[in-house]
C-alpha cells in the first residue's frame, strides 16, 4: 500500500543535539567530557569500557592514540600520534590484548581488548596470519 503524501509539503527537520567533545590544546580530550573522537573513523567513543579501566582505543576500528608513556592510564606521552592495530596476543588466562604501533614514532604497546570491541574486527585480525600466503599454515598448526 503506497504512503500518503503530506499536502503541506515535506516536514521540517527537528533540531538534533550536537555531540561534541571538548579538547585541550594538544588535542587530547578533557577528563570531564567523558568521550574522545577516534582518529581512524571519527566515532565519538565513551571513556567507560567494560573489562578495562583505561580506554584508549576505538571499539569500532580499534585505532588508538599514543597517550600513555609507561603505565596504562598515565596519559604522559608527548607524541599523541595515531596508533594502528597490528595484531592480537593472548595472556595465559585467555585475555586478549591488541598490539598497536604508533605511526608517528613507531612505539609498540599492548592494550586490553574491551568487552564492547568490534568482535568482527578482532576476529579478522586474529585470522590475518592464516590468510597470508607467505606463512605456511602447517607451521602454525604444529606449534
Amino acid at each position: 500500500m503506497p504512503r500518503k503524501r503530506n499536502p503541506r509539503g515535506p516536514r521540517p527537520q527537528r533540531r538534533k543535539p550536537a555531540y561534541r567533545t571538548s579538547t585541550g590544546a594538544d588535542g587530547a580530550p578533557h577528563a570531564a567530557s567523558g568521550a574522545f573522537r577516534c582518529l581512524g573513523c571519527g566515532l565519538d567513543v565513551p571513556l567507560a569500557a567494560p573489562g578495562t579501566a583505561h580506554r584508549n582505543h576505538c571499539p569500532h576500528c580499534l585505532t588508538s592514540r599514543h597517550v600513555d608513556l609507561r603505565i596504562p592510564g598515565d596519559r604522559r606521552s608527548a607524541c599523541k600520534g595515531r596508533m594502528e592495530a597490528l595484531s592480537l596476543t593472548a595472556r595465559p588466562d585467555g585475555e586478549w590484548l591488541v598490539i598497536h604501533q604508533c605511526r608517528t614514532c613507531g612505539a609498540l604497546s599492548a592494550n586490553r581488548a574491551a568487552g564492547d570491541d568490534n568482535a568482527l574486527a578482532l576476529l579478522r585480525m586474529a585470522l590475518r596470519p592464516l590468510a597470508d600466503p607467505r606463512v605456511p599454515v602447517r607451521a602454525m598448526i604444529d606449534h
